[in-house]
């Protein structure tokens, strides 16, 4: 008796705990979705840290204006010393037998081929190249996460058509049982209705899994720490706006996109690697200093010390010739990529705005669907009840009304990715 009062107290705190659980899910709208997804997605967190790689690179390649400075130090035993000088029979003199030395000395190029300077411009391109490759991060989460949030919308929508025809499904059964009951109807119509609720019910176990799963994705994306997550839309079987005041001609969107940009870039640090490798087999020049101090004749010795130093890679020229070719030909090639990606860039948006106009005719399509199927269902649900129309036709009649409902959250999700595409295509 006690262990079974305990499983009912046990019990009961399930279904107390149930209902908070649900209400724990957080709700939130597509804004709230796409700012949580830029603060919390890994990708936007790697695209921030290679910004800052690349900013880290451009501050090391500063430093290459300044002088080197180094020290060095050392020191040596001997058992006899390191120079002898015969004085006269019998006589020697012996030196540096043990000794130390050391000292600071600072080196500055002053001319190096132009590498030092073409390495900070192309530090300074890197760091371009990564603050656009975050632009594209952005924009390629933001238009995950839409496509992820409207696709939780639109298997919401499908959950809820499937119990509209649910339920004209159970009033169908009541009438058609009672007809049965009554002689009038044969038991063949009362099983076709029985075989479509059970086609509806394996619709809704399909539709209610891909959303529990669709909304873990989404979740997970956006960084929801709880892992579930539920979207504030519904639609009305309305018209969206027509998008024409969002179209904008391709070469005049040309020039403001992340792509293009970083074929420029690209071009750019070709020409500045080409400059460096011929910088490389050019003379360079140094000058430096240092102060030394040495005690090899047992005498403190320091002293101050200046040099210059010129270096001319003579043998170096065979290779590098080759190598300048080299990088010649890559300098080409970025110049051959820009013209053929910026072209296939103006057929991509050209592409996206067709697919843009062909997503929002298929939500008119659909609506004019929904409005006939509707229209269908009900004049063969009055003749079914008048004895003019079979049941099979008021069924199909069912599913096509459906299936029009089903399209028009389709078209309308495809519709809301596609507008989201087509404008970051055109560089907003």
């Amino acid at each position: 008796m006690k262990q079974k009062l305990i499983q009912n107290i046990f019990l009961l705190s399930i279904g107390f705990l149930c209902p908070f659980s649900v209400l724990a899910q957080r709700v939130a709208t597509l804004d709230e979705c796409l700012q949580m997804a830029l603060a919390n997605n890994v990708r936007m967190k790697n695209a921030a840290n290679n910004q800052e790689i690349s900013r880290q690179g451009s501050k090391e390649a500063f430093t290459k204006y300044f002088p080197t400075l180094s020290a060095s130090g050392g020191g040596f035993i001997a058992d006899k010393g390191l120079l002898q000088m015969e004085l006269g029979p019998e006589m020697q003199m012996s030196f540096m037998k043990n000794g130390v030395l050391g000292g600071v000395s600072a080196s500055m190029p002053l001319f190096a081929g132009g590498q030092i300077i073409n390495g900070n411009k192309l530090a300074e391109v890197n760091l371009q190249v990564n603050r656009l490759q975050y632009n594209q991060s952005e924009n390629e989460v933001k238009l995950t996460t839409e496509s992820y949030y409207w696709q939780v919308v639109m298997l919401k929508e499908k959950l809820n058509t499937i119990t509209v025809v649910e339920t004209q499904l159970a009033n169908l059964l009541k009438d058609v049982q009672a007809s049965v009951d009554a002689g009038v109807t044969t038991r063949n119509d009362l099983l076709q209705i029985q075989l479509r609720q059970n086609e509806t019910e394996s619709s809704r176990i399909q539709v209610e899994n891909a959303l529990m799963l669709s909304r873990q994705v989404l979740a997970q994306y956006i960084g929801e720490e709880s892992g579930r997550i539920d979207v504030a839309f519904s639609m009305d079987k309305d018209l969206p706006e027509h998008p024409r005041e969002l179209y904008r001609t391709p070469e005049a969107s040309l020039v403001l996109t992340n792509e293009y940009h970083l074929l420029q870039q690209k071009l750019k640090a070709s020409k500045l690697q080409h400059r460096m490798t011929v910088g490389k087999y050019l003379p360079t020049v140094a000058i430096g200093g240092g102060y030394m101090y040495d005690n090899l004749m047992e005498k403190d010795h320091p002293f101050w010390m200046g040099f210059a130093t010129v270096s001319v890679p003579l043998s170096g020229w065979w290779g590098g010739s080759h190598d300048i070719k080299k990088q010649k030909l890559q300098v080409r090639n970025a110049e051959n990529q820009l013209v053929d990606q910026s072209e296939l860039l103006v057929i991509r948006m050209q592409q996206n705005w067709n697919d843009l106009t062909d997503a929002y005719k298929q939500i008119q399509i659909a609506l004019r669907s929904i409005e006939q199927a509707t229209e269908n269902l009900r004049l063969n649900t009055d003749y079914y009840k008048a004895g003019t129309c079979t049941m099979n036709d008021l069924l199909n009649a069912q599913t096509l009304f459906q299936q029009s409902k089903d399209r028009y959250v389709e078209s309308y999700a495809c519709y809301e990715v596609k507008c989201r595409e087509y404008l970051q295509t055109t560089g907003r």
